[in-house]
């Protein structure tokens, strides 16, 4: 790939490292080689197998991070694909591989954006930093969460935080994420009794048992949302019980589900309900919880508002606020105080066979960011 634009021609160097979760493929040292030629201090911050990088440039004022990461999920059978993915082409002016939508086409933006940002105001106002990770896509147990206690440690405080996840529906800049529903997991495990099904009355069915429990579940009104938020809901994913023989009554069922939630309801409450209805339903259910994250919201201020008005001045349109989508890093940095919202690319082919972002969008999220910088920073 020739005659490429910084930007593009950064972004295809990444496409082409092999950085599925948790690897990072020699992302981060080609990312880190940028920034500090630019001025940035690194401190490399290895957790367990995850490689991250926290980098920053000035020592005192007001920090706006950038935060992302390098790490993407399986490609899925290679062959499906039109183009190798880790193989970056242009074709039809779009980027296409692996990572080019989510989330290294936003990285790419992000330090080209910087570099010129740097070029432009060398004795910018406060600081600029990233925090990267290679596991963001996978269990996110030794990525952000751990970056983050770590920043606490130094007593280092984000105040703002533009994250490059793939926020825009239609077109770039058409929504901007300025918080994220919380998510809880629950494995219920259902107690009941083993035996044939000729003599049940021999035995205790837990799926019969489950049923009518597991519908008043799906149909509890756990709240009604507010103004930036939807109602919370409730999805069974999973179901498994029976031993696989037709002339047996399973002795235990083991039911997968989970909670997308606002912030009128706190995971302890919706904990304590689900018991409730469980109890009231007279069922014997062990319950393994797992928090993936709270809800957080970022109202308008300072972030927002030069978010706003870099995507009015490159694009033409105002962008939406929105909550809605799954979980990112962003739920540990927000806990932390700072000012969160996520702005990149297009999301449609995220995740897919054939992802690929428009490579025009890729630039001009570069001058999106640099806009975010001049607002806050310049």
């Amino acid at each position: 790939m020739t005659a490429l634009s910084p930007t593009l021609q950064l972004a295809a160097e990444l496409i082409r490292r092999r950085s599925v979760t948790p690897e990072d493929a020699g992302c981060q040292a080609l990312m880190i080689q940028r920034l500090q030629a630019i001025g940035f201090t690194v401190e490399k911050l290895r957790f367990g197998e995850v490689e991250n990088f926290w980098a920053c440039r000035g020592s005192e004022g007001p920090i706006l991070a950038f935060a992302g990461h390098t790490d993407v999920v399986p490609t899925g059978p290679e062959a499906l694909w039109q183009h190798p993915p880790f193989e970056p082409v242009i074709r039809d002016g779009m980027l296409r591989g692996r990572g080019a939508a989510d989330m290294k086409g936003s990285l790419a933006a992000m330090i080209t954006a910087c570099e010129n940002f740097v070029a432009e105001h060398p004795r910018h106002r406060g600081r600029l930093a990233f925090l990267i990770t290679s596991d963001e896509e996978g269990p996110a147990v030794n990525g952000t969460v751990k970056v983050v206690a770590w920043l606490q440690q130094q007593n280092l405080q984000i105040d703002w935080c533009v994250v490059g996840e793939p926020s825009s529906t239609a077109h770039l800049g058409d929504v901007i994420k300025n918080g994220r529903r919380g998510s809880l997991g629950a494995t219920l495990l259902i107690n009941g009794t083993q035996g044939h099904v000729a003599y049940p009355h021999l035995a205790d069915n837990p799926i019969h048992r489950a049923a009518p429990a597991l519908a008043a579940l799906t149909q509890e009104v756990w709240d009604r949302g507010n103004d930036f938020f939807p109602a919370t809901s409730f999805q069974i994913s999973n179901i498994n019980g029976g031993t696989g023989a037709t002339n047996v009554i399973p002795g235990k069922l083991k039911v997968v589900c989970n909670f997308r939630f606002s912030t009128e309801v706190s995971a302890a409450e919706l904990q304590q309900r689900t018991a409730a209805i469980l109890s009231a339903h007279g069922l014997e259910v062990d319950i393994d919880w797992h928090l993936f994250g709270n809800p957080f919201l970022t109202p308008d201020g300072e972030l927002v508002a030069a978010a706003l008005a870099a995507v009015e001045q490159e694009t033409g349109h105002k962008a939406q606020l929105s909550t809605a989508g799954g979980t990112s890093d962003g739920r540990f940095i927000a806990p932390t105080g700072a000012q969160v919202i996520e702005l990149g690319p297009v999301n449609a082919t995220i995740h897919k066979v054939d992802e690929c972002a428009r490579a025009e969008d890729l630039e001009t999220l570069a001058r999106v960011y640099f806009g975010i910088m001049r607002g806050l920073l310049g």
